[in-house]
């Protein structure tokens, strides 16, 4: 049986589903989904504290399915924009749970991600999935998974 790591870029798959749906993801579909594929051996979703009580629910509902939160702390610039990029924490986790597992599943559009797909593939022998908005996700994340599965209405909360 397939041992599985699944990442989540939660920001990208927020804003993603909520721009194309006007919804909101719905994990456990997704983990029920990624179970029929094997066993989960780890997964992670990073997120921004912003320190808002919804959020903190939010957090809860993916600790209780399976998901081990990471969170970096909102930082408001002073010209208005805001940092919260999980890029490199999850290049890493990826990177080091390759080792670990026959398959990465990662929840992004994010198109900096496909070198690292390709990376994991040809040097760990696993194999890739992309979980994303289809008209959001970047094509060349696409073409660098052995999989892409198009996030629709079945993985969506009515």
């Amino acid at each position: 049986m397939n041992k599985i790591a699944i990442f989540v870029d939660v920001q990208n798959i927020y804003y993603t589903t909520k721009h194309i749906f006007g919804k909101h993801f719905n994990y456990m579909k997704f983990w029920q989904e990624v179970s029929q594929l094997g066993v989960v051996h780890s997964a992670f979703a990073y997120a921004i504290d912003r320190g808002d009580s919804k959020q903190y629910q939010f957090q809860q509902i993916l600790k209780n399915i399976g998901f081990e939160v990471k969170l970096k702390p909102f930082i408001q610039r002073s010209d208005g924009s805001a940092k919260g990029d999980w890029d490199v924490g999850i290049t890493i986790d990826v990177m080091e749970e390759a080792n670990h597992v026959d398959m990465i599943i990662l929840l992004s559009g994010d198109g900096d991600f496909d070198r690292l797909l390709t990376h994991v593939m040809q040097k760990h022998k696993v194999e890739t999935r992309v979980y994303g908005v289809n008209k959001l996700t970047a094509q060349s994340l696409i073409k660098s998974a052995d999989t892409f599965r198009e996030i629709d209405q079945t993985l969506l909360i009515n």
